[in-house]
């Protein structure tokens, strides 16, 4: 980002660092001026071939079945036009203004790649869209993620041709209205035009990587999470200890597991109970958090990886290569490699909840935990968190089904032409509900586990789970006896949603590692 709080798009370049900026709030956009004569070079090439008499896919020919069906010269424009209006089919809840900005900045870094043959004004005028803050209003489904995302991408093209609707501010008008307040003109698509914008990934790849980027969140809160329930029900740091993730040898193991020493430290009520406790182990979740939360950081990190090489790829058809003059028909459209990186994230998310709902399950069990019964005084006049843990428990279970993986089916689509397609925008979209869920789980767990510390006191932990619980006490005072219960939870998910907890364990995220 410059000195002046504008994003340089530098295509190719997007890093996961940037995307989260871009993810978390607005800034204004422009391009790398290096990147124009390829884009002009590759508009150049379309205009040639639109000019001549040989069909080529996308520019002079129909779409899909209809791709032997060649289209006169003096109809391409209205041909593009058409198409996006068709296919502008999308259904159900709109995606969030934050989401759309994610997609349509993806669509400019890919045409300004300069391999899609859409000339620079077009390129211009989606980034004048971006920079006035208005966002097409795009239906969350009817993409299968292959072909690209072409109904939810008709849907973001259509405001650049002054039709459908948009959001400014929040508020819903005519598209035509918003580019007029704003001073833009509408776009008359020429060949290719409208297909380089309909065909790609971005719907489903940026909804993937809002799904990455709370998976991230609940991520570190659930290990922070996790280190106060181990405190609060006096586990052994024993198992944290560095010699025994070495010899088994995963990077994510080895690092979750120093941040768990590092968590525990100094804790004056572990060091208390290091004398005469008659507990050989703990069980599995709290003695296995490396184990497992070491193989979900591998998962987020390796669909980060996918996710980043998607977000700069140029996955719309045909390619245009000026270099040699030629148009390519080929399948970058297909997002397998989209929904495989959000399937695992589905996995790793379900793992972290699941793992936390155990730990809040121990807590408030008091043979295993050595608490309060349900962790309040007076137990029987008070139910304590006994309800809670039902809540995090039907979430956990929720989940399990939501992680089924999306990738797996495949419906044929478009007479046959299109015979195997990705599922990817919904796999993408299932993860936002996952980690929703997981943060009501991990904010139950805090709220258990700083029940569980006050009833060590005067011990304290250690100085950064002492932080921890300081800002959990800043919004919910101690559970003495039944209350409502609700806004307790919502007080800590606004914390984690702040990402109050992240500092303790984002060093290990692929987002927040280079931050």
């Amino acid at each position: 980002m410059n000195p002046a709080n504008r994003l340089t798009l530098h295509p190719g370049q997007l890093d996961l660092p940037a995307l989260r900026e871009v993810a978390a709030g607005f800034m204004p956009i422009e391009l790398d001026l290096e990147c124009r004569a390829a884009i002009a070079a590759s508009a150049a090439t379309v205009q040639r071939i639109g000019a001549g008499s040989e069909p080529a896919y996308g520019i002079n020919t129909g779409f899909g079945k209809l791709a032997k069906v060649q289209i006169p010269r003096d109809q391409l424009a209205r041909l593009q036009a058409n198409l996006v209006r068709s296919h502008a089919v999308g259904v159900g809840p709109l995606l969030d203004d934050n989401t759309v900005r994610v997609i349509l900045l993806l669509k400019i870094a890919s045409l300004a790649r300069g391999y899609s043959g859409v000339r620079p004004e077009v390129i211009d005028a989606a980034i004048a869209m971006y920079n006035a803050q208005i966002w097409p209003c795009i239906p969350s489904q009817g993409s299968v993620g292959a072909s690209g995302d072409l109904a939810p991408l008709a849907h973001l093209t259509l405001p650049l041709m002054g039709e459908g609707e948009v959001r400014v501010e929040g508020r819903m008008m005519d598209a035509a209205q918003a580019l007029k307040q704003a001073g833009l003109q509408p776009v008359t698509l020429a060949a290719k035009e409208g297909l380089a914008l309909l065909n790609g990934t971005q719907v489903s790849t940026g909804i993937a990587l809002i799904g990455l980027l709370r998976a991230e969140q609940v991520f570190a809160a659930a290990v922070v999470a996790g280190a106060l329930s181990v405190d609060a029900a006096k586990g052994s740091d024993a198992p944290f200890d560095h010699r025994i993730h070495q010899v088994r040898g995963h990077a994510g193991q080895i690092e979750v597991a120093a941040l768990y020493r590092k968590l525990l430290t100094g804790s004056a009520i572990r060091a208390s109970h290091r004398i005469g406790d008659d507990r050989v182990q703990d069980p599995y979740s709290l003695r296995c958090q490396p184990q497992v939360m070491g193989a979900c950081l591998e998962l987020i990190r390796n669909a980060a990886k996918t996710l980043v090489i998607e977000a700069n790829a140029v996955s719309d058809n045909p390619l245009v290569f000026s270099d040699s003059g030629e148009v390519l028909s080929g399948g970058n459209f297909h997002a397998e490699p989209v929904a495989f990186a959000a399937d695992t994230l589905a996995l790793a998310i379900a793992e972290v909840g699941a793992l936390s709902e155990r730990r809040i399950a121990l807590l408030i069990d008091a043979t295993l935990s050595g608490l309060p019964p349900f962790l309040v005084a007076d137990p029987g006049i008070n139910s304590g968190f006994m309800i809670a843990h039902v809540t995090a428990a039907a979430l956990a279970s929720e989940n399990k089904t939501l992680a089924h993986p999306a990738s797996v089916d495949s419906l044929p689509t478009s007479a046959n032409q299109e015979d195997h397609v990705s599922m990817a925008t919904f796999a993408a979209r299932k993860l936002a509900d996952m980690a929703l869920n997981v943060r009501h789980i991990i904010a139950i767990e805090l709220l258990a586990a700083a029940q569980g510390i006050d009833f060590h006191r005067p011990l304290a932990s250690s100085a950064p789970l002492e932080e921890v619980h300081a800002a959990i006490r800043s919004r919910v005072p101690h559970y003495a006896e039944d209350r409502y219960f609700a806004p307790d939870i919502a007080a800590v998910e606004q914390l984690i949603d702040a990402g109050s907890f992240t500092r303790h364990a984002g060093g290990v995220l692929p987002s927040w590692s280079a931050a």
